[in-house]
């Protein structure tokens, strides 16, 4: 067995195992970090079919950001998965028929799947000589496809205004710093100056009046 081969057996059984674990793991702390390995195991896949560009955006896009931050939202919900589990037999029957249904149209599609022969021979921009596949996509991608990658960019882009948006609606029982109004303030309106008596000071009920 060569290299090539051995690499790809390891990522390959690696990588179902992952899987495995990620579904069949009762931590769901434990569910994500199988889930990053899953993801640097295709990445290595990738490797070796020479998508290198694919590889980088796995590990970067994937594992960098979707898979970390859904452990940070795992540790820092902390939810009660006992009692979310709890009556998981009530729905054990209509889950296996869902299951059942989806396995059914794996096989229809899986059954009725035809490769064409001349697929291969379909595409009419091969990557030239002397370049990477990661240069050939950037090329392809800032000249023909350059008004859809600048579409997608600012679909994207509305999507994260809508969510700081969302997020951000300001509530009468959340007190929110006001930069604009501490710019404004004067002397008059954050002090006062009071006469106080000696040894008598301050009392509670003036507090309204000294500190605004």
């Amino acid at each position: 067995m060569n290299g090539p081969a051995l690499f790809f057996y390891l990522f390959a059984g690696v990588c179902v195992a992952s899987a495995v674990m990620v579904v069949t793991a009762r931590n769901p702390v434990h569910s994500v970090l199988f889930l990053i390995l899953a993801f640097v195991n295709a990445a290595g896949l990738f490797l070796l079919l020479g998508a290198e560009f694919l590889a980088m955006i796995l590990v970067v896009v994937y594992v960098g950001a979707v898979a970390v931050l859904f452990l940070f939202v795992i540790m820092m919900l902390d939810v009660d998965f006992t009692e979310l589990r709890q009556g998981f037999l009530n729905y054990l029957p209509f889950g296996l028929l869902i299951g059942a249904v989806f396995l059914a149209e794996l096989l229809l599609v899986a059954g009725g799947w035809a490769i064409n022969p001349g697929m291969a021979k379909a595409i009419t921009a091969p990557i030239p000589g002397g370049m990477s596949n990661t240069e050939a996509l950037g090329l392809v991608l800032y000249t023909r496809y350059l008004p859809y990658f600048q579409l997608a960019g600012l679909v994207l882009l509305v999507a994260m205004i809508g969510a700081i948006v969302l997020t951000l609606r300001h509530k009468p029982s959340v007190k929110r710093q006001s930069i604009s109004a501490q710019n404004a303030r004067t002397k008059d309106a954050a002090m006062s100056v009071r006469k106080v008596s000696s040894g008598q000071g301050l009392q509670e009920a003036d507090s309204g009046e000294w500190v605004r």
